[in-house]
């Protein structure tokens, strides 16, 4: 693949190939009486879709319409993860099967970005291994899209866009958000936390922040859009603002964006259990659009395991946390990860995570058996046996399920404000929504009320969600 040279990560730069692109397929559209068609997958977190929110708006400017079927596509975008082994073979193997497709049309581009191909050794693969992948390009070079697709599309070359060292924050990214009422907001990226086990400072560099008042024109001007829940993204979202000309912290941030007026809700993610400080908490607890929603990951309760991964906190300082948030806000849902069977866990060190379970009471765990991933330090400690892993994984299910099922049904019969969803996936009859806890709901509705607060019932509850019925508007 040819390599191509740094461009600077400003508008200007991407818009002068957004063009250049545009004017391409206007005459395309002209001579065939057809646009050309984008069609973006996208595997992973949060943060991958809001980076495939901002490609596909590139997209848009450079005059593709978007599409849901990858058949009708004259451009294939895959956004991928490297979070665990599975999201990378998944991946690898849709893209393996959109081999058929370049064979019918020739002229179809398709191209591979995220985190999964910020490796070495996942690109080379690529390079080698998948040679109708057109173009390749990191976490870090997400700007640079536009000038891509167009080397390609000139030069009839593949291109490789290799991580750059030092990525900038490009602001003036167009954004095609795929909810006209739910929207992410990246207010920083990067990782500098090297826990053992994680690959993302290595695929998504080191921590950088976006200046505040980008963000905060950004928030007020989803909430003047009608934008009802708005959650504010980073790989450690509470250590926002270093670098940052305004000096601000993220506890800084967020009552600024809590000033805006509004009928909204804020939320944010990932949270680090060392930056989740008491004046964050208190920011929280005095706010009137901040969701009463913490997602806090433990990891583990083990200490010893806990130094091996270098989460840089205890088992005390976590609870001394969790116990102030409670203090300052009762009513606060709160959720956590969970891994298991992380190397050389021992049986002793997996009671220390159940008796944090009980001591914790989270509402909602987000739970993974250890993938090893290349490149880490803890992919060459002693693994555990893929036996015990999903031994220790049940028996943990068995136990926050019932936690889960007890603190739902503290909630029946209590009126909850709930944005609706629509209708839900798993049986359309019901309309689907979310507590201000991101309690998942389900309820009798009118489609209609899809990206509007309803007031809400729960008649019946399991560990997982609450069903009821939709209540008259107090209004």
């Amino acid at each position: 693949m040819d390599k191509t040279p740094n461009t600077p990560a400003n508008a200007e730069a991407r818009q002068v190939y957004a063009l250049r692109m545009r004017a391409d397929n206007d005459r395309r559209a002209m001579e065939t009486g057809r646009r050309r068609k984008a069609f973006f997958l996208t595997f992973g977190c949060q943060q991958n879709e809001a980076d495939s929110e901002k490609l596909a708006g590139m997209a848009e400017e450079m005059g593709y319409d978007i599409t849901g079927t990858p058949e009708d596509a004259d451009l294939i975008v895959v956004n991928t993860c490297a979070v665990r082994e599975h999201a990378e073979k998944k991946a690898l193997s849709t893209v393996g099967q959109y081999k058929h497709l370049k064979a019918k049309n020739p002229e179809l581009i398709i191209a591979m970005c995220g985190c999964m191909v910020s490796q070495a050794h996942r690109a080379e693969e690529i390079k080698n291994r998948y040679p109708y992948v057109d173009f390749v390009f990191g976490t870090g070079s997400l700007h640079r899209f536009p000038q891509l697709l167009c080397e390609r599309r000139e030069k009839n070359k593949r291109v490789y866009c290799p991580e750059e060292e030092s990525p900038e924050v490009a602001e003036g990214i167009p954004i095609r958000r795929e909810s006209g009422y739910r929207a992410w907001v990246s207010v920083m990226y990067g990782c500098n936390n090297f826990c053992s086990y994680c690959i993302v400072p290595y695929v998504r560099g080191r921590e950088r922040s976006r200046e505040p008042e980008e963000i905060v024109a950004e928030v007020r001007g989803l909430v003047a859009e009608g934008y009802r829940d708005i959650t504010l993204l980073g790989q450690n979202v509470n250590s926002y603002g270093k670098g940052t000309a305004a000096g601000w912290d993220f506890a800084d941030l967020l009552a600024e964006l809590d000033r805006i007026d509004g009928d909204y809700r804020l939320r944010f993610m990932t949270s680090h259990p060392k930056d989740a400080s008491r004046k964050l908490i208190d920011v929280i607890a005095a706010s009137r659009h901040v969701a009463r929603q913490f997602h806090l990951p433990l990891q583990s309760g083990s200490d010893r395991v806990l130094r091996l991964m270098n989460r840089k906190y205890d088992t005390a300082k976590y609870l001394e946390t969790l116990d102030y948030l409670r203090e300052k806000a009762p009513d606060v849902t709160v959720t956590t990860d969970i891994i298991v069977g992380f190397p050389t866990e021992t049986e002793e060190d997996f009671e220390g995570t159940l008796g944090m379970l009980r001591r914790a009471r989270f509402d909602m765990i987000f739970s993974f058996i250890y993938s090893p991933r290349k490149g880490t330090p803890a992919a060459a400690m002693e693994p555990v046996p893929p036996e015990v892993q999903h031994a220790r994984f049940d028996r943990m299910l068995a136990l926050q399920n019932g936690i889960g099922y007890e603190k739902n049904q503290a909630l029946l019969g209590v009126p909850l404000r709930v944005l609706c969803d629509g209708p839900a996936k798993s049986n359309p009859a019901l309309m689907c929504g979310r507590t201000e806890g991101n309690k998942l709901v389900f309820f009798e509705g009118d489609p209609a009320d899809t990206g509007r607060f309803v007031l809400f019932r729960a008649a019946r509850a399991d560990a997982y969600g609450l069903w009821g019925e939709k209540l008259p508007d107090r209004n």
